[in-house]
């Protein structure tokens, strides 16, 4: 059954390089990590040239073995197509020079046949020799390099696990590739432990280069189905990646080519594998693309408070789900209440009681969709305390401390609170569920503070948000919190249409402007996104039709209820060279005032 499994993906293999082979002849150059040496590394890899060779009969595949450092130039250079190396060599290079990996080696003699790479560390075998990773403290480590994968960083996390960071070892003895360079320095004395990747140990017994009892395994760990000694975890294996200016065609070619290997080649690969436990560990060692993060202490202390955002968004997105649920309720309850007409006293008390609640989770919509802003707005205060604190506490630790200093840096922490819990009592006072309460409200005054509120989201995204307020707008009668939802609503559907529309040369800006005409105060929100249709248009604001793939089609219902509960009115209009204009207009609560006029808005009456 496996040989006619092959057969059929030999087969298949075949079909595709007919049609996706590039028709001109060309050297396809694929550099590999020979961390055992040029002669070892052609070796080891033989199988995959002579399947690459046979699936290009057109091209000449070079396999060029280079070190860590000449292989990150090569690809720096461009001179290879591919690459072959170790998977946190690899996440260096993805995040560098953007190399995408398309296969991942794989060996067929192992319970977990992709997770193969981790690290045995060795010490000569005499009596009272270091039995635990933690006996290593004060020691002097051969490794081949600092930036090898299994040849020292899985190591490395496994010592700081044990209480042993690279700062508590004697010395670390960088030996150079081949890897069997640190067995030499462990046998002239020149270390006192060695840093081998895993397996390499029993192939040198093998190969008669070392004796069987002459080296012992430290803080040896037992992996099932694995047949070698470890002294860590294991990751996934090695990665066969392209560079990101290598021909698609000629990639697509590859991976078929390297899929449709039979195992019993004596090598074969498999789809990419998931690489996150790599990521983890760079992470946690501050190596390769994470080596630029912010020192523990500062790192720590953000990291803190991120995860209480992450507790609030959570939050927020449980309110969110809670939120259609009660929305469901309210529609059946709406149906029944509609063949109740004997209860229409009853009915409509419970209407309104039901739209409050639907306004209120509307508004809890809103500020799940902005989670992301609101956490940025918090991020800046919170670096800038911490910044403050450290400046004191390096002042404090000179111990000639200034008063003026202390006393500016003081009052900076405590402006940056008091601006981290005015956004906090902002975003509070928008969810308080209460009664409405009317007053004379300056729409323009409104407006400003609403795209302060709204600035993170639209800078996040690229997109300038400009107002244009008319001079002494006359104030309207209104609650402010709803007017707010309102705003906030138009203003999130704006900034999703306009970063769904393709980008083009004209602008993409959103424009808020107020105007007054005939006794009443106009707002237009213009947005230059991927307007409307007619079929859309027709029924932008029945309940529960949306155009958003998650949305609920509630929020501009719930609006035009607002708008027309203050006597006014909402719409839609289709603007010219594209967007959408959305207007409501509020009669003003005092005599018309000197103002700008409004110059188009068709629907204003």
């Amino acid at each position: 059954m496996l040989t006619v499994h092959s057969a059929l993906r030999g087969l298949l293999a075949a079909l595709f390089l007919v049609v996706a082979l590039p028709a001109a002849a060309q050297d396809i150059r694929v550099g590999v990590l020979a961390f055992q040496g040029a002669a070892r590394a052609r070796q080891d890899f033989a199988p995959t040239v002579a399947r690459l060779a046979k699936a290009l009969p057109q091209a000449d595949v070079v396999l060029v073995p280079l070190d860590l450092g000449g292989l990150t130039k090569a690809v720096a250079a461009g001179q290879l197509d591919f690459v072959i190396t170790n998977p946190g060599h690899y996440l260096t290079l993805e995040a560098r020079f953007g190399v995408t990996r398309i296969a991942t080696l794989q060996s067929f003699d192992r319970a977990y046949p992709t997770d193969t790479v981790g690290s045995a560390v060795i010490v000569r075998n005499r009596p009272g020799h270091a039995t635990r990773l933690s006996d290593l403290a004060s020691a002097r480590l051969a490794v081949v390099s600092t930036e090898a994968f299994g040849g020292w960083q899985v190591a490395a996390q496994e010592l700081r696990r044990a209480g042993v960071p690279s700062d508590r070892l004697a010395a670390l003895v960088e030996t150079g590739f081949p890897m069997d360079h640190v067995i030499t320095a462990l046998r002239e004395g020149r270390a006192d432990a060695a840093v081998l990747r895993a397996c390499m140990l029993e192939d040198e017994i093998a190969r008669g280069h070392i004796g069987r009892a002459e080296f012992a395994v430290v803080g040896a760990r037992q992996s099932a189905g694995f047949p070698c000694q470890l002294s860590s975890r294991l990751y996934p294996d090695w990665p066969f990646a392209r560079l990101a200016g290598s021909d698609e065609r000629l990639a697509k070619t590859v991976a078929t080519a390297l899929l449709a290997m039979p195992e019993t080649a004596g090598q074969a690969w498999t789809a990419p594998e998931d690489y996150t436990p790599v990521h983890t560990l760079l992470r946690a060692l501050h190596i390769g693309p994470y080596a630029s993060l912010d020192p523990p202490g500062v790192r720590q202390y953000l990291l803190a408070h991120w995860q209480w955002v992450l507790a609030a968004s959570l939050a927020l997105a449980l309110w969110a789900i809670h939120g259609a649920r009660v929305e469901i309720l309210v529609r059946r309850r709406t149906a029944e209440l509609r063949r109740e007409s004997a209860e229409r006293e009853k009915a409509e008390r419970s209407a309104q009681k039901h739209l409050e609640e639907r306004n209120q989770y509307a508004r809890l919509g809103i500020v799940g969709e902005m989670a992301s802003s609101i956490a940025h707005e918090l991020n800046q205060p919170l670096a800038a305390i911490a910044n403050y604190a450290e400046g004191l506490t390096r002042v404090l630790d000179r111990g000639q401390p200034d008063p003026a200093f202390l006393r500016h840096g003081t009052r900076g922490i405590a402006g940056q609170a008091e601006r981290a819990g005015a956004i906090l009592r902002r975003v509070r006072g928008f969810l308080h569920r209460r009664d409405a309460q009317r007053g004379p409200l300056d729409l323009n005054v409104v407006l400003r503070e609403v795209v302060e509120f709204f600035t993170a989201a639209t800078a996040r995204h690229d997109i300038p948000l400009r107002l244009e307020l008319a001079a002494d707008l006359p104030a309207v009668l209104a609650d402010r919190v709803e007017v707010e939802q309102v705003l906030l609503n138009l203003l999130q559907n704006a900034l999703e249409a306009t970063e769904a529309a393709p980008q083009a040369t004209g602008p993409r800006d959103i424009v808020l402007a107020t105007c007054v005409r005939g006794g009443k105060v106009v707002v237009t929100l213009r947005d230059h996104g991927t307007g409307l249709t007619e079929a859309a248009a027709a029924q932008l604001f029945a309940p529960f039709f949306t155009t958003k793939a998650t949305g609920l089609g509630l929020g501009l219902p719930i609006c035009r209820t607002i708008i027309e509960s203050h006597g006014g009115r909402l719409w839609a209009e289709t603007a010219t060279g594209g967007g959408v204009r959305m207007c409501f207009v509020l009669p003003a609560s005092l005599a018309l005032q000197e103002g700008r006029p409004c110059a188009s808005a068709t629907g204003i009456r």
